[in-house]
């Protein structure tokens, strides 16, 4: 099982995001659902019976949407990465994910794919698809530009030293700029892409999509957590920005068990929103209590 997983921050909208993405891959299926109630509700500004949170597999990704407010917004700092083995697949795939959306870069033929697009669907999440051999489905992708442009190699290191058996499967540098033009790496049984981009683009990490650790125990939640404040920031509720501004989420594989009796979850969400980095043994006097 992958320990690694990405979460997506939506104002209202997803469950429908999360169906759409679902109806686009075969194989896929929605997990588990969460709803808001009542005293959820007002704690979050959501509605009432609203979805807070859906899980699903999308192809060979595991997602989770989350409806959190209006206050994040997805950036090109973050896209999905779609590996097509013909170009029809790509075309079938792009007139349903561009639809209602921006394309950033038309869907074409490039020195590094014989068809690839770049577009951002109509829910404001990015997406990359192209030709390509690679065997991983659907991969998240970080792209590094303004200031941290030239900090990609060191955001390598940090993240493949920070996790067992992790792998980088191919780096491309170009020597004139000191910067890392692509590298794609594994992390926690996850793929990932990383490239960085020249000139001023705006943009930035943020909230909106985020990458879930999860964890067996206290004592791997404390070695994530602590290794991505460092320099970074930490945040409520088990977040934590690294240094570069990469948003995660370090988590207990117990969770859903902790959380399991709906009668004490208003108990477990009340400890939880008191805390940073979780603490395990905390959450679970919440729940027996």
């Amino acid at each position: 099982m992958n320990r690694i997983s990405t979460c997506l921050w939506f104002d209202g909208k997803a469950e429908e995001a999360m169906n759409f993405y679902v109806s686009l891959f075969p194989g896929s299926e929605i997990g588990k659902t969460a709803r808001y109630s009542e005293s959820g509700a007002e704690m979050s500004g959501q509605k009432p019976g609203s979805v807070m949170m859906m899980e699903a597999k999308i192809a060979d990704l595991q997602i989770m949407g989350l409806n959190g407010g209006p206050m994040f917004k997805f950036t090109p700092s973050m896209s999905f990465t779609v590996h097509c083995k013909t170009a029809t697949e790509v075309d079938n795939l792009w007139n349903k994910i561009s639809d209602g959306g921006t394309v950033r870069m038309a869907l074409n033929k490039y020195p590094w794919a014989e068809k690839y697009g770049w577009t951002t669907d109509r829910f404001g999440v990015n997406w990359q698809i192209t030709t390509s051999e690679r065997s991983e489905k659907i991969i998240p992708s970080l792209l590094f530009v303004d200031d941290l442009f030239g900090r990609g190699a060191e955001a390598l290191k940090l993240y493949t030293s920070l996790f067992p058996n992790a792998k980088i499967n191919m780096e491309a540098n170009d020597d004139k700029t000191n910067s890392l033009m692509y590298a794609s790496f594994t992390i926690g049984g996850q793929g990932f892409a990383l490239m960085e981009g020249q000139g001023q683009h705006g943009h930035k990490f943020n909230e909106a999509f985020s990458i879930v650790i999860t964890c067996k125990d206290q004592k791997e939640i404390d070695h994530y957590y602590d290794t991505l404040a460092k320099g970074g920031a930490e945040q409520p509720c088990g977040w934590v920005k690294d240094k570069f501004g990469v948003c995660w989420q370090v988590v207990p594989e117990e969770m859903g068990k902790i959380m399991d009796n709906p009668a004490k979850n208003q108990k477990v969400m009340s400890a939880m929103f008191g805390m940073k980095k979780l603490d395990i043994a905390k959450l679970k006097e919440a729940a027996n209590s």
